[in-house]
């Protein structure tokens, strides 16, 4: 069967990998609201295409962070990818690399951030979990930026592991020939098994519950490296992130992995997009499957948007080939989108392209010009 889209990845994931993996991957927090409606937000807003434009040359170039990339669509932090393939992270670095993209790796890594250095160049960015012992992260931190990462994504949304209730039915934990990576010679590589979900009590006893906004600073004063702070949803904490000094905000949910009934990201992102004020760089992550999505999310604001679980069920499903198609797939649909917009680059996209459903009602009808 030929795959055309990014969807069909996850049955194929489903058929090949052990249900403890494939759940763990897939779900999301208690009733899976938010999973859903992170994927179903996107079909309430509709498209206003622009036509009888020349369309012939389209520029989907974008920088981010001052750092030159092919398109707006980035390869967000999934944890523990050896579990989908044994080539796991370094499979998805030499895939982002090779469409030109970043590729954001997670603490809870397979690899460590020198091993996915090894695999060529690249734009990476770290994905921080701020552990109890700071000597932990500051020694995280420094081996991330010796080993050429640009950024950190400080994930904020995580004092506690939300209830992800299939990985407590099925005992979730890190299958015995995987480690995490990055603490491996701390001690910290290993996760034991446990009554109910081994990650949810690793994260109990390993992830400081203490973090607040002060410790945004406190990275600053341990790195060099800009800090986009994860795990955005409001207009309060936005405004927060710009005075503490964020280099940029990522509008997530953690995948609806953490707190069910939040809203999904496609919608909170324009509240946060107008309390950064243009201040600094507000990203997305969460339910994208298509280049459409890309478009809406940069129609409301987006400076650029990153795919998770696309990258872990085409990993399992085909390997580096199966990320690269996934980014090469998402890439032609979200070309081919502006271009039937009548947009030829990423600045022309404009909250005209698009009306959602919770525009007043008449802007349904006559979108004031």
């Amino acid at each position: 069967m030929e795959i055309t889209n990014v969807n069909e990845y996850e049955a194929i994931a489903k058929e090949k990998l052990p249900k403890m993996v494939y759940d763990y991957y897939a779900s999301g927090a208690e009733d899976q609201w938010t999973l859903q409606e992170n994927r179903n937000a996107f079909s309430r807003i509709l498209f206003r295409p622009r036509i009888l434009l020349d369309v012939s040359k389209i520029d989907m170039t974008t920088t981010v962070l001052g750092f030159k990339i092919s398109m707006p669509i980035m390869v967000a932090p999934t944890a523990m990818q050896k579990m989908a393939h044994p080539e796991g992270e370094y499979a998805t670095a030499r895939a982002a690399s090779a469409a030109g993209t970043i590729m954001t790796l997670s603490s809870w890594a397979t690899s460590s951030v020198e091993e996915v250095a090894s695999t060529g160049p690249g734009i990476r960015f770290f994905q921080l979990y701020v552990y109890k012992d700071r000597n932990v992260v500051a020694q995280l931190v420094r081996r991330a930026e010796r080993a050429g990462f640009k950024a950190i994504a400080l994930t904020v949304d995580t004092p506690r592991l939300g209830r992800r209730e299939s990985d407590i039915k099925n005992r979730f934990t890190l299958p015995p020939y995987l480690t995490l990576k990055n603490f491996e010679g701390l001690d910290l590589g290993k996760m034991d098994e446990a009554n109910d979900s081994g990650l949810a009590s690793y994260v109990a006893g390993q992830i400081d519950r203490t973090l607040s906004w002060k410790d945004v600073q406190w990275l600053q004063t341990i790195t060099k490296l800009p800090i986009l702070v994860k795990g955005v949803p409001t207009a309060e904490d936005a405004r927060m992130a710009v005075q503490a000094g964020a280099a940029g905000i990522i509008v997530s949910n953690h995948g609806a992995r953490q707190l069910d009934y939040v809203p999904a990201t496609i919608i909170a992102l324009e509240e946060v997009v107008k309390a950064a004020q243009g201040k600094i760089p507000v990203f997305l992550d969460g339910g994208v499957r298509r280049g459409t999505d890309v478009f809406k999310a940069l129609a409301l604001g987006a400076s650029g948007i990153f795919i998770g679980r696309p990258v872990v069920f085409s990993l399992a499903a085909e390997g580096e080939a199966g990320v690269r198609k996934v980014l090469q797939m998402m890439r032609e649909e979200f070309e081919l989108t502006m271009a039937l917009s009548g947009c030829t680059s990423l600045k022309e996209i404009t909250r005209n392209h698009i009306v959602t459903d919770w525009d007043a009602p008449q802007a349904r009808l006559v979108p004031k010009l």
